[in-house]
């Protein structure tokens, strides 16, 4: 089994170190900042073995040398990304695309080509495990903007994300569900479903808790985008949601 853990980081960023107890591995997932993470792992034991990157983007990636600086002392730490952003990252040691395999002691990861965000995002899906690391390609209740891609690819990533087993646990980066949800009602207002996770997140986020991970089968029930029927749909949609 894998452990993982949220870390919050900036003002809305999760990072996720995920740790393989069998061969002692940890993975930082999208480190946007290095000591909280350090501090993170060694308050648990743990060395950060690994890094993978879903994209670019500074806050995603803006912890990669520091971890790397720190894991001389434990025999060093490999990072990885998308093979389409390498110039844009440029502390990669291992670059990957579509189909290509990750692994963290037995357990193997697939990388899955989501462009939209951005023109070379990548996620990460452990299919045995029942787990997804997407970056800002899916929230809860929400998509990434569309800063590099179109809504034509972000229609297909939706379709891609949806087709998963339902009990897929997604790990987005950052938490955005109370802003999602709460314009995610403007475009289904009868959607029972989406009302009261929407009401439940609101009573999370008023505790001062996460509202993440979530899975792929409430993000078909109650996200506006997986549902969205078509391309024009997502577009109107997205446009909608970036100007609100």
């Amino acid at each position: 089994m894998l452990e993982v853990v949220r870390i919050p980081v900036l003002s809305d960023n999760y990072v996720w170190l995920i740790h393989d107890d069998a061969s002692g591995e940890t993975v930082a997932i999208d480190p946007a900042v290095a000591d909280p993470v350090l501090e993170a792992a060694a308050a648990r034991g743990w060395t950060i073995d690994q890094i993978w990157n879903t994209h670019w983007h500074g806050d995603h990636v803006g912890g990669n040398a520091g971890i790397k600086a720190a894991a001389q002392a434990w025999g060093g730490c490999t990072i990885t990304g998308p093979a389409a952003e390498a110039d844009k990252i440029g502390t990669l040691d291992r670059t990957v695309g579509e189909g290509d395999q990750v692994r963290i002691g037995a357990h193997v990861a697939r990388v899955m080509a989501v462009p939209a965000h951005t023109a070379g995002h990548v996620a990460y899906h452990l299919a045995g495990e029942k787990m997804i690391f997407v970056g800002d390609t899916l929230f809860a209740m929400g998509c990434g903007r569309l800063f590099e891609g179109t809504p034509a690819q972000m229609f297909s990533n939706m379709a891609r994300l949806a087709a998963l087993p339902g009990d897929t646990t997604v790990y987005c980066a950052h938490e955005y569900s109370l802003s999602n949800g709460r314009f995610a009602l403007t475009v289904e207002p009868d959607n029972k479903v989406l009302a009261e996770r929407v009401a439940q997140v609101e009573e999370a986020r008023a505790r001062g808790e996460a509202t993440v991970p979530t899975s792929i089968a409430q993000e078909r029930d109650t996200n506006i985008f997986m549902r969205a029927r078509d391309v024009a749909q997502l577009a109107e949609r997205r446009a909608a949601k970036d100007a609100a």
